[in-house]
């Protein structure tokens, strides 16, 4: 005998509300973004509601998460088998978890972190590329504030925002910089040495700028060139930026944009055309990187081009 309507309806609202894969009741959260690096997965997650959240992941091989908070006034309280633990967030509070634990907590406050899910591979690469005593694991920190971190994640907040038009290469650069920090100021890796006099071979420099313009939209990662350079990849991004005075995401901006500029100059071509020949999502990601370094929209630039020709 097929079930009542009430017994029905009873039994849809005892159905569990459908969760992310980090443990987040998905229809709670008022923004949930995401990019994907070499071996990481990015989120911005966000609750401006406040109400009783209870996350819970069970333990797996997936590695490890950090959370960034980046706002004041979240708290949460942890459950660890029979004890519990409460932790305040404020702007540039984290915390690190390994997912080889099962995690439970009660949250409520609304918070807004970034969090980047760091496979075993991702991290256990930065562990390698560190010198001295091998790292065997990061430690578990919860409510700690931590500045390069809040300033590393607010830098990624535009590429989740706008995802179509985020660089492979520049969420890579953040994510490589990130993950080398962590191994150093939360694993007890050794420093890692001054950045001065860190120079690419001529050699290098060539290989790294040839196949950084063979991807002049940025699906470039900092792995790949590193690797066809035989370098670690913090060495390579700081030795890079010490050869050429730019990072390589910033370099490839800097060419992608002399390049705009060169065709700008075909007055007919449209700018939909420019954006697409210099590796830009659109022409709405164009006219916002164009602006930003240029001062003006592409097209304002062309006008200003063309009344002085």
């Amino acid at each position: 005998m097929p079930p009542s309507i009430q017994e029905a309806s009873s039994s849809q609202r005892l159905d569990p509300a459908p969760k992310d894969t980090l443990g987040c009741t998905a229809h709670h959260l008022q923004r949930d973004q995401g990019l994907r690096a070499d071996g990481i997965a990015i989120h911005r997650k966000t609750m401006d509601v406040p109400q009783l959240h209870h996350v819970e992941t069970e333990a797996s091989a997936r590695g490890v998460l950090l959370g960034i908070s980046l706002r004041d006034g979240h708290s949460r309280r942890i459950l660890d088998g029979s004890r519990a633990s409460s932790h305040d967030f404020d702007r540039g509070a984290i915390y690190i978890r390994s997912f080889s634990d099962r995690y439970r907590a009660d949250i409520r406050r609304p918070f807004d972190f970034v969090l980047l899910e760091i496979s075993h591979a991702s991290l256990e690469r930065a562990i390698d590329e560190k010198d001295g005593k091998r790292v065997a694991s990061l430690a578990r920190v919860a409510g700690v504030r931590d500045e390069v971190l809040l300033n590393l994640a607010a830098a990624l907040t535009p590429a989740l925002e706008h995802p179509a038009g985020a660089s492979t290469l520049f969420v890579d650069q953040l994510s490589v910089a990130m993950t080398s920090y962590l191994v150093e100021r939360y694993g007890g890796a050794a420093p890692t040495a001054p950045r001065t006099h860190r120079l690419l071979s001529r050699a290098h420099e060539v290989r790294a700028k040839e196949m950084l313009r063979s991807r002049i939209d940025g699906s470039i990662s900092i792995t790949e060139i590193a690797d066809a350079c035989g370098l670690s990849r913090s060495y390579f991004i700081h030795a890079f930026r010490e050869t050429t005075g730019y990072t390589p995401h910033q370099w490839l901006i800097a060419q992608r944009l002399e390049q705009a500029r060169a065709l700008l100059i075909d007055f007919d071509m449209p700018l939909a055309d420019v954006a697409a020949a210099c590796g830009f999502a659109d022409q709405s990601h164009f006219t916002r990187v164009f602006s930003q370094h240029s001062g003006a929209p592409p097209g304002t630039w062309r006008r200003r081009m063309r009344v002085g020709s």
